[in-house]
């Protein structure tokens, strides 16, 4: 008899860095192959070498194209790994654009740090660059809805999440026992996409609990509407910092709605974002392909994207002059945390003005700026300096494309056969420990919280 082991190299402990590592028979494999985000004590194990030597590793499996989940493998290349990168067509699509955009920040951070002198190293230099990510996105081998055979001997087969375009939950099969990793698993009522399907039967499940210890209220569209009008008629700005990548597809369709129904005035709405715009070009081409992950009342439809006054952002020069719009408007920028990107630009300038409004409009994991404002700091870093905190600052968990606590619960429940252990991750304490605590209650099954590193055998 074969004991798999599976080592808990991220999402453990934390929300973010999604990495497990799946050895048998002398095989390795990595299922996700995300970036730390957040607290400084996380981030700086990016930069931690890998622990076991990356060319040993026989492929990577993608379940999303998130950064937390995708954006670590530009370094995995740049320290030897060379096998394949398994993923949907989607998130092969998606992950390119992400890490890209990932390492143009990396690279562009490392500039403002040494333009301004405020890091610690001499001179600073990037995790990864724009050839590492190049070098990263040539090994994506996008796969189908199949099993398909593994260097080594595993197989796999990708199954539909519905966290974001492209998103699977993974199943990985080795002399007949089977390992589920979800990915991040998406809403029962997401607006563009599917739900998840149902899983199949398996020996170990590795499971999110992003919301693990909460429930997701409905959308209250009236109480948006309010926010956004009483910002205009203050000649206000609404800044939505919301991620690239689903989130904005998400809040633009919303708009619409709002404008179709009369609940917002009539505003220039700016995307600025080139990850955003690429990822919303994405969603369109879905679209008009009637990819089957899409809800079906989406499929058919004009541009779900446009309020009325769509105005796409593209070079520098249009950013820039949008930090001073003089008049009320609504920009949509990317980072969703508020950790990078456009968006900080347009903070800087937006937040020290109380007629303006910042809806937060996803998870803002600890040690972001997005969490400081969710916490109420009255002045946030920016690229080196403090910037006061006078806007209004409001949070709109609706939107998050996360399942929550119910949802992960029912999710786990409609297994044919109860798995051996569930291993809960990505999640802050509380939320991992509630929905284990939950799993063991509810459900009678085996249900663990893994620390860092942590290794166990899986059967």
């Amino acid at each position: 008899m074969t004991s798999g082991v599976l080592t808990f190299l991220g999402a453990a402990g934390t929300v973010t860095g999604s990495k497990f590592l799946y050895e048998e028979e002398g095989q390795r494999y990595l299922a996700d192959c995300g970036l730390f985000q957040g607290e400084a004590a996380w981030r700086r194990r990016n930069w931690d070498d890998f622990p076991v030597d990356p060319a040993s590793l026989r492929a990577v499996v993608l379940t999303h194209a998130h950064l937390d989940h995708c954006g670590y493998l530009p370094a995995l290349v740049r320290q030897g790994f060379q096998g394949p990168v398994i993923c949907s067509e989607s998130t092969a699509t998606v992950a390119s654009i992400v890490l890209r955009d990932a390492a143009h920040l990396q690279e562009e951070d490392a500039e403002h740090a040494r333009a301004g002198g405020y890091s610690r190293h001499n001179p600073p230099l990037p995790l990864f660059d724009t050839a590492d990510a190049e070098r990263a996105i040539a090994l994506f081998q996008p796969v189908g809805d199949r099993a398909i055979e593994l260097p080594g001997g595993t197989t796999v087969r990708l199954h539909r999440a519905g966290h974001i375009l492209g998103s699977t939950f993974a199943v990985l099969e080795r002399n007949g026992h089977r390992l589920l990793v979800s990915g991040d698993l998406g809403r029962q009522q997401h607006p563009l996409l599917r739900p998840p399907v149902t899983p199949p039967a398996v020996d170990a499940i590795v499971v999110e609990s992003t919301y693990g210890n909460r429930k997701h209220a409905p959308l209250d569209r009236e109480r948006l509407g309010r926010l956004i009008t009483a910002t205009a008629h203050r000649g206000g700005v609404t800044l939505i910092p919301a991620f690239a990548v689903d989130r904005t597809a998400i809040v633009l369709h919303t708009l619409a709605g709002l404008a179709h129904d009369g609940l917002i005035p009539h505003l220039p709405v700016f995307v600025d974002s080139p990850m955003a715009l690429a990822a919303l070009n994405a969603y369109r081409t879905a679209i008009q392909e009637k990819a089957p992950e899409l809800r079906p009342d989406l499929v058919g439809t004009d541009d779900p994207f446009d309020p009325g006054d769509l105005r796409l952002v593209h070079s520098a020069e249009e950013s820039q002059r949008l930090n001073s719009p003089g008049r009320p408007c609504i920009i949509v920028s990317a980072s969703g945390m508020a950790t990078g990107g456009r968006v900080l630009h347009h903070l800087t300038h937006q937040l020290p003005d109380r007629r303006n409004t910042v809806l937060l409009t996803g998870f803002q994991v600890p040690g972001t700026r997005g969490r400081s404002l969710l916490d109420g700091a009255t002045s946030v870093k920016i690229h080196g300096r403090y910037v006061p905190v006078r806007a209004q600052v409001t949070d709109l968990p609706e939107f998050s494309a996360h399942a929550d606590s119910d949802e992960l619960v029912d999710w786990l429940a409609a297994s044919p056969e109860p798995p051996q252990t569930v291993y809960v991750v990505h999640g802050e304490p509380d939320a991992r420990q509630a929905l284990a605590d939950r799993i063991r209650k509810e459900l009678g099954w085996l249900a663990v919280a893994p620390q860092h590193s942590e290794r166990v055998r899986l059967w």
